[in-house]
């Protein structure tokens, strides 16, 4: 790993209620880690070469922590559909096609140089049932310099024939032959388990994914509580759980490694339960305003101590760019305190820490400049012709900045572009 300095104006958040801004700082990665932010460079770094920076922003790289790859070409379409029509007619009959993996091909590699020209550094990415095609977008990612989780799906219940697997015992096979298939293969792509959604899965099929899970250390992806229609959808299938969250819990399928997208809905002991379990709950508000679900109450998870990061949810979310998702938090949560009344509104600075810290800590020390965490930076040109403070132009970064104003790109120290 090289040594080096960036020269900028640094920020960051150690905390959600707390931005670190240092004008015409100093940030040192030593052997891919952050060595610390500094007013005057300090002599032991003097050697390092140093790349000046001065006028542009220095910030951490933003987390993705849910997307769908197959889903890329049909951003911005049907948005006028709820839920479970939208799966329907639009994203199953799309998935199906990756059974052809020429057909694949393309996609994923228009998805993987979309995804590497943003803001994002690290994601968590849904690919389809299908393990060539799975295992091609892993090596795209691979390739790409950006550190990824790529789940093979598992489906085995109402979902179309295409996609659906023959049966709990086919479908866990195929995830054991596509973890085998994984082995010593990948640096910086991991696989996740994925279940696409309770509904989707019989009893058998989640239990055995917890069985793997916990046999083979793998991680596990999901949706929980996206919609009313699907709440209910599971109270019919799974009368035994006390809840929707309970029916991932009875199976093994939640914990510190465990992602589950949208959480709108959750009771209070749901709540409590994912707390306790150290789940990890993917915002996702431009796909939740797109299909009409609803508005998450994220600062009572916040307040509440829950692991939050931001996820785009594309073909849900209509744009890759996290920046935009980040915007798009801090309006909802706005308009859920106005209409309801019920939590308060985001801040910018939280927003910030969900795209940066909050989700960076699924990779472990990730999405901070405190020592000892993994460089992974952005340097951000948004220029400041009228001689705003420092404290503005942040505003400005969190409103207007864009993968446009992407000057330079870092992961675990490494320079993308």
């Amino acid at each position: 790993m090289a040594d080096f300095v960036i020269r900028g104006d640094i920020a960051y958040t150690p905390a959600p209620d707390r931005l670190e801004l240092c004008p015409d700082g100093y940030l040192v990665c030593e052997n891919g880690l952050c060595a610390g932010v500094f007013r005057e460079l300090p002599e032991r770094y003097a050697g390092f070469p140093l790349y000046d920076r001065r006028g542009m922003f220095v910030i951490p790289g933003y987390t993705d922590l849910h997307l769908h790859a197959p889903q890329f070409p049909n951003m911005g379409i049907g948005m006028d559909r709820g839920l479970l029509q939208w799966l329907e007619t639009l994203t199953y009959p799309a998935e199906s096609l990756f059974s052809d993996i020429e057909k694949s091909e393309p996609v994923y590699q228009a998805f993987t140089a979309a995804l590497r020209s943003t803001f994002t550094t690290r994601a968590v990415v849904f690919a389809t049932t299908h393990v060539p095609a799975t295992l091609r977008l892993m090596e795209l990612l691979e390739e790409s310099g950006l550190h990824t989780y790529v789940g093979k799906l598992s489906m085995d219940a109402n979902c179309s024939e295409p996609l659906r697997e023959t049966s709990a015992e086919a479908a866990l096979e195929a995830v054991e032959t596509w973890l085998d298939a994984c082995e010593g293969r990948f640096r910086h792509t991991h696989p996740i388990l994925t279940p696409r959604f309770a509904p989707a899965c019989t009893a058998p099929l989640l239990e055995g994914l917890g069985e793997i899970a916990a046999r083979r250390n793998v991680p596990v992806q999901s949706h929980l509580s996206e919609t009313h229609d699907e709440i209910a959808w599971v109270r019919e299938l799974f009368p035994e759980a006390s809840g929707y969250a309970d029916v991932y819990r009875r199976a093994g399928l939640l914990g510190p490694q465990c992602v589950m997208a949208h959480c709108i809905y959750l009771e209070e002991d749901e709540v409590s339960l994912l707390r306790e379990t150290g789940t990890v709950i993917a915002h996702c508000p431009t796909s939740n305003t797109n299909i009409r679900s609803g508005i998450a109450p994220i600062s009572r998870f916040l307040d509440a101590g829950l692991r939050i990061g931001l996820g785009s949810d594309i073909s849900g979310g209509h744009t890759l760019d996290l920046a935009e998702v980040m915007r798009e938090a801090i309006r909802v949560s706005g308009l859920r305190w106005r209409l309801c009344g019920d939590v308060r509104p985001l801040t910018p600075t939280e927003a910030f820490w969900l795209a940066t810290k909050g989700g960076g800590n699924y990779f472990g020390k990730v999405g901070s400049f405190e020592p000892g965490y993994e460089f992974d930076a952005l340097v951000v040109d948004i220029g400041n012709a009228d001689g705003r403070s420092l404290r503005d132009r942040f505003d400005r970064l969190i409103y207007l900045g864009s993968a446009d104003d992407l000057y330079e790109k870092y992961v675990g120290g490494v320079k993308l572009s």
